[in-house]
């Protein structure tokens, strides 16, 4: 008698492979999805050190303009402290000195610049306009100290951080009083 050909549902005949076409597209997906996460990462590595890098530009500068105040406190009480800079700063205060045009002239290769100018008399009306009559001008000075630095300090090569050079910069105007 002869067999009949009757295939199992377990049997070779019945399956398709689909399994494998699935398993194969779930492998190109996970592929994707980690090729994204990386990209991912890399771009918030890059922003968060050029954010690092204009945050320590930004404190260099603080710094130039704090050692500058100090030097500038030494000049008015005619003392000495450690650490503090001599400052001779510009007396002229009719000079049309502009900030944002001072630091635009400012470069990367500069690793700080400090710009400082006695303005108390041309705030009190001590100028050719004859705006009124000067106001405490010896005993209250009043100064503008304008500072420019870079990250250049954050390339100290101990650290193990290697860059070309500077690649931020930062620039503070403040008004000092001592």
């Amino acid at each position: 008698m002869p067999r009949s050909k009757r295939s199992s549902p377990g049997g070779r005949r019945s399956q398709s492979g689909a399994v494998l076409y699935i398993a194969l597209i779930m492998l190109i997906l996970l592929a994707l999805i980690g090729i994204v996460g990386m990209q991912v990462a890399g771009m918030q590595e890059r922003m968060s050190a050029n954010y690092r890098a204009v945050n320590v530009a930004f404190q260099s500068a603080e710094g130039v303009a704090r050692m500058t105040e100090c030097g500038i406190e030494d000049l008015v009480n005619q003392t000495s402290t450690s650490g503090c800079p001599t400052v001779t700063p510009n007396q002229v205060c009719d000079d049309d000195f502009d900030p944002v045009s001072w630091v635009e002239d400012q470069n990367m290769a500069m690793i700080s610049s400090v710009n400082s100018r006695l303005i108390g008399p041309c705030i009190s009306g001590n100028t050719t306009l004859d705006m009124g009559r000067p106001i405490n001008e010896d005993p209250n000075p009043i100064y503008q100290i304008t500072a420019y630095a870079t990250d250049a300090e954050d390339l100290n090569p101990t650290v193990g951080i290697t860059r070309p050079g500077p690649t931020s910069a930062a620039a503070i105007d403040t008004i000092f009083r001592p």
